[in-house]
């Protein structure tokens, strides 16, 4: 049989030396994500949320990490609009499958799967068949010109295709390392295009699930999500698979370039990652001893840490969090408001806490001493 997918790449000597680097910092992160913290669950709902903001961003759907998470734990945002906030919620189940997947003792890829996942997330589109293979031509335009800039493989193409793949990802170049795979997931999904939509957002999260299955760390550590969500890793995103796989479904090129892309994404986010858990342990250490100072429970450290990681705090996630009755939850951040750690705004169902003027201090000195990340390519 002909292959008919872009195949995967030999990898140079720096990108070998870019892999290792990674893989020496995933095996890292999973040693210390061994042992249990109190700030554990935040960081994976943070992580987690960040990746859902970054891949729907891509695709013109903005949402601030806060009100994702008030969505991923059933709440109504406080900005979003009903619109996007469906976006998010479909793709948050697809994510929370995909978490479970990663972990199942029994699996194989199917296209059942891919189907399912793709109803997950636009399956409130009803007028286009989520879930269902796409009925004919499929066309990417430019969203400033209108100027088609990818035409998919024609219809007939893709059953064939969506089984090609399907079976190179349970047996395909099982000897390449991880982090490659799940790029060439990505690519071949994203060039195939086999739905009327969600076919970006199916693909990242296809990336996440192909790593998420190596067991290296879980889908929420591994994922490059929220990094290619920056505006100009966007850019740069759209350009290389404009680069490696031209405007019209051809897969005969280099995908090194590809590869390279991912891996550079994989090096930089796995920084920012270990970053974000080193600090988590030095902030909560630091506000441990305020809150112990000021006469305060030490549960509310996990308030705290909340405005520490995000603009904003609602009393229900805190409560959640602390497993507390409303009585206490609203007693514990009047606390730390008239200690000047919170500022509240709003009422009833809008209120939140945003850092007071003593947060405002401490996220100020821990911003200007973070060093930039390493460009490992460089």
């Amino acid at each position: 049989m002909v292959r008919m997918l872009y195949v995967t790449p030999a990898l140079e000597s720096q990108d070998q030396r870019v892999l290792h680097e990674i893989e020496d910092m995933r095996r890292d992160l999973k040693y210390r994500l061994a042992e249990n913290h109190r700030w554990d669950g935040q960081l994976r709902r943070q992580l987690q949320a960040r990746a859902i903001q970054g891949s729907n961003s891509i695709e013109g759907y903005h949402a601030s990490v806060e009100d994702i998470e008030s969505i991923m734990s059933g709440e109504e945002p406080l900005e979003t609009s009903s619109r996007v906030a469906r976006e998010i919620a479909g793709y948050q189940q697809a994510l929370t499958y995909i978490q479970l997947l990663a972990r199942a003792s029994v699996f194989r890829y199917d296209v059942g799967l891919m189907n399912g996942l793709n109803f997950m997330m636009i399956g409130h589109h009803s007028d286009k068949t989520p879930g269902v293979v796409r009925p004919g031509s499929i066309y990417i335009r430019d969203y400033d010109t209108g100027e088609v800039v990818y035409e998919g493989p024609d219809v007939e193409l893709v059953p064939g295709l969506l089984d090609e793949l399907i079976a190179w990802l349970n047996e395909g170049d099982l000897d390449a390392p991880g982090y490659v795979r799940a790029a060439m997931a990505h690519l071949n999904l994203v060039k195939i295009h086999p739905w009327r939509d969600g076919n970006g957002r199916m693909s990242r999260a296809l990336q996440t699930l192909v790593l998420g299955r190596d067991q290296i760390t879980t889908p929420e550590f591994s994922s490059i999500e929220e990094w290619l969500g920056q505006p100009q890793v966007t850019l740069k995103y759209y350009a290389v698979l404009g680069e490696v796989g031209g405007r019209l479904w051809s897969p005969h090129g280099d995908t090194l370039s590809w590869v390279r892309f991912c891996l550079r994404a994989h090096h930089l986010q796995a920084q920012r990652v270990a970053r974000r858990l080193a600090e988590a342990g030095e902030i909560w250490v630091l506000l441990e001893k305020q809150i112990e100072a000021d006469g305060l429970n030490p549960r509310a450290v996990s308030a705290l840490y909340e405005v520490f990681v995000n603009r904003r705090l609602r009393r229900t996630r805190y409560q959640a969090d602390e497993v507390l009755s409303q009585g206490q939850a609203v007693r514990d951040l009047r606390d730390l408001a008239a200690k000047g750690w919170l500022r509240p705004y709003g009422e009833t169902k809008g209120r939140y806490y945003a850092p007071g003027p003593r947060m405002a201090v401490i996220k100020a000195d821990f911003a200007e001493r973070a060093e930039p990340l390493r460009d490992p390519y460089v």
